[in-house]
């Protein structure tokens, strides 16, 4: 664990004249503005005594009094630093604190390290420091962005076949995309929603700790020229990666179990599917996965020789071998697109391959997710504080401005209301129910689903409730256009049951008074 930052320790953090009396012990949560505190007490979720999971905490991210970031703090010192009046809630997700006296202080430079992906990003943010030769990057913040490329895609389509039955309801009318030009670097929008995403959460993270560096995982292979100018011939082109970039695509391409029994969570090999001995080439199209016992059970006998008995099963092989992968493409489209974005924000990006993000991460014996797979991008040695609950942040929206739903021949089935806001609360803002009688007596906080009829869904970390009184419901974090949920990281790399977002049950004793 890192030591506590000083920056929280000064005496400008403990004078207490002439604070701010915005927190008291006894003050309710009630609706208030995003930013401003809701409670004294905060970091425990539902069920939990602190905010421990698996040896790791959930850091707490700290601004100063003019919203300038601070060194993130222990969930304990967060504790304090509130119940004593001298810090405010800034934000629920990520969570953060800022203080109310103390300007500027004494910061280390972090890094913020990324893996894109098609349908998930990784996100890490480290404080990496040299010893010795040997990197260390200490993981203070982790998430995976769940990104919405594929229902971007599908209401274009849908609007799409809207405009061709209208074009051709009254009269025929000629296309207009023959008249229209694209800049260069243009992207669809289910691709540049990637980008812009990842970009929007790195400007994000640098509003909430002092970023100084980044890292993305972009090149296809390793620099080996430049840390050995004298490598030449075949072990310029194996080197200390060679077979990672294949082995991933297939595990990928796959989906990491067997192709002829299925089995999963087991060593697999890759096997040809047309033998090399029967004149097969080396071509991803002719290889394949599997497990130890099918890869001796078949030798060298061809594929159809092998799965005579199961037609149904050498019918998929062979299709699933020649189909492109779709995913592997949209993050191909769209690497560069990021590099340069990320370039101009004007920090030193360095970038890596995906064969050596997987060496490292294997050399080290971490599980596979995707924020540790972006917490190994790069030259790094050793990894501390990996196993942090990660937040989970999906990608949701901010809602449609159409105001009717379509059936799906785009004729109208129902009406929406003219105003997204209802009582105050709009699809999508954090908020707190304490309901103290009926069937649905309880507390629970999460993402809300407004009605104009006042009965509202709440999703929380496990489940859907319905039917809350829009009485009940309590602000916490206005809408903007994310989903939160914190998911503890288990040693297969497995994320748990959804927790509680840490903050939102703050104070319930305090709020019932």
């Amino acid at each position: 664990m890192l030591p506590q930052s000083r920056a929280l320790e000064v005496p400008d953090a403990d004078n207490r004249e002439g604070q701010d009396e915005t927190v008291r012990d006894n003050t309710p949560v009630r609706n208030i503005p995003e930013g401003r505190c809701f409670a004294r007490s905060a970091l425990r979720p539902q069920g939990q005594n602190n905010v421990r999971f698996d040896g790791g905490f959930v850091q707490v991210f700290v601004l100063d009094k003019k919203k300038k970031p601070l060194m993130p703090c222990h969930p304990a010192r967060a504790r304090e630093l509130l119940r004593e009046g001298r810090a405010v809630v800034h934000r629920i997700a990520p969570f953060t604190i800022r203080l109310k006296e103390r300007i500027g202080g004494e910061t280390s430079p972090f890094g913020v390290k990324l893996d894109p992906g098609s349908k998930t990003t990784g996100l890490a943010a480290a404080r990496e420091e040299e010893t010795d030769g040997e990197k260390t990057a200490h993981v203070l913040f982790q998430a995976e962005i769940h990104h919405r490329g594929s229902a971007i895609k599908k209401k274009l389509d849908q609007r799409r076949a809207f405009r061709r039955r209208r074009r051709s309801q009254l009269r025929y009318r000629t296309p207009r995309f023959d008249n229209r030009t694209r800049p260069d670097g243009w992207l669809p929008p289910s691709l540049r929603h990637r980008v812009d995403t990842t970009l929007a959460w790195v400007e994000r993270l640098r509003r909430l700790v002092p970023v100084s560096e980044l890292s993305q995982e972009l090149v296809r292979f390793d620099m080996q020229k430049i840390e050995n100018p004298e490598i030449s011939g075949a072990e310029y082109q194996q080197g200390t990666l060679a077979g990672y970039e294949v082995r991933e695509y297939l595990l990928e391409k796959w989906g990491r179990t067997c192709a002829y029994c299925g089995a999963s969570d087991m060593p697999l090999e890759i096997d040809h599917i047309h033998p090399r001995s029967l004149g097969g080439s080396d071509r991803v199209s002719n290889l394949t996965l599997a497990c130890r016992s099918c890869n001796l059970k078949k030798g060298n006998r061809p594929v159809g020789e092998f799965l005579a008995k199961t037609p149904e099963r050498l019918s998929t092989i062979l299709a699933r071998a020649k189909a492109p992968l779709k995913d592997a493409a949209a993050v191909n489209t769209t690497r560069w697109a990021l590099f340069q974005a990320l370039k101009a924000t004007g920090l030193p990006v360095e970038t890596a391959s995906g064969g050596r993000t997987k060496w490292n991460r294997t050399r080290l014996v971490l599980p596979k997710t995707h924020a540790l797979d972006a917490a190994c991008v790069g030259k790094v040695d050793r990894i501390e504080g990996w196993n942090r609950p990660c937040l989970s942040i999906k990608s949701t929206g901010r809602g449609s401005y159409q105001r009717t739903r379509l059936d799906a021949f785009g004729f109208p089935r129902g009406s929406l209301t003219r105003t997204k806001a209802h009582f105050g609360f709009q699809t999508g803002d954090q908020v707190m129910a304490i309901v103290t009688k009926g069937k649905k007596n309880g507390t629970y906080a999460g993402r809300v689903a407004v009605r104009s009829s006042g009965s509202f869904n709440i999703q929380t970390g496990s489940r859907v409730v319905q039917g809350i009184s829009c009485k009940d419901c309590r602000l916490l974090q206005r809408a903007d256009g994310y989903g939160y949920s914190i998911h503890p990281i288990t040693e297969k790399g497995e994320a748990g049951e959804a927790l509680s977002l840490p903050g939102m049950n703050a104070g319930l004793s305090r709020a019932r008074g």
